[in-house]
């Protein structure tokens, strides 16, 4: 049987870390699609320059760990003469992970999108970046709406990186009460089923968004 009095004598410290996520969630969730926008949209732009730039930065950021990238900004930057504390170095870190994710699941939506859609909208005289924002975007970001959907549930649950470099998430405060209370199984489960009250209602909505775009095309 679980303990509640574990839950019960540190909700307050449950809650604060619980905001914390969602806040660091929120944040780098919005972030990450913009940059991911912006990356996908230089993947398949007509400038090999741009080409180059958005297929580095995807392959180099996929390829190594989110914990790298999160202790870059918290131990390296302070080298370089600058400083973030761990819950910013945290939701950098998911920001620039996450868009790379993203940007791929938004590259394979545009694709998909017919080209003469492309050469309507040119010929109409938009500009290529009217084009992308104005028809070729809206039409991707509904195709990949399940991928993107994932990317955003995978974002609140790697959100337990700030737990590692002090980033005051619900991670940390777990590993709080766990050392406080000597602990550990029924702590972390209280810790899962705060990270299970975000993740469920999320993938639930992303199924609604799924079906009434189904039902709308």
């Amino acid at each position: 049987m679980l303990d509640f009095t574990i839950l019960t004598n540190n909700l307050d410290v449950y809650l604060e870390g619980f905001g914390n996520t969602v806040k660091a969630s929120v944040i780098a969730l919005i972030c990450s699609f913009v940059l991911g926008v912006i990356i996908a949209v230089m993947r398949i732009a007509p400038v090999k320059i741009l080409n180059a730039a958005g297929a580095i930065y995807v392959e180099f950021v996929r390829n190594i760990p989110l914990i790298l990238i999160a202790f870059f900004f918290y131990y390296g930057l302070p080298a370089l003469g600058s400083r973030l504390d761990g819950y910013q170095s945290g939701t950098v870190a998911l920001t620039i992970y996450t868009a790379a994710f993203i940007a791929e699941a938004v590259r394979a939506g545009i694709q998909s999108v017919d080209k003469g859609q492309m050469e309507a909208a040119r010929a109409s005289g938009l500009t290529y970046l009217q084009s992308m924002r104005f028809v070729i975007l809206p039409q991707a970001i509904k195709i990949v709406i399940p991928p993107l959907g994932n990317q955003f549930i995978n974002l609140v649950k790697n959100s337990s990186i700030l737990g590692v470099i002090a980033g005051l998430d619900l991670m940390y405060f777990g590993d709080s009460v766990a050392s406080a209370t000597y602990v550990t199984f029924d702590t972390y489960i209280f810790v899962a089923m705060f990270y299970l009250v975000l993740t469920i209602p999320l993938s639930l909505f992303v199924g609604y968004l799924e079906r009434r775009l189904a039902v709308s095309g």
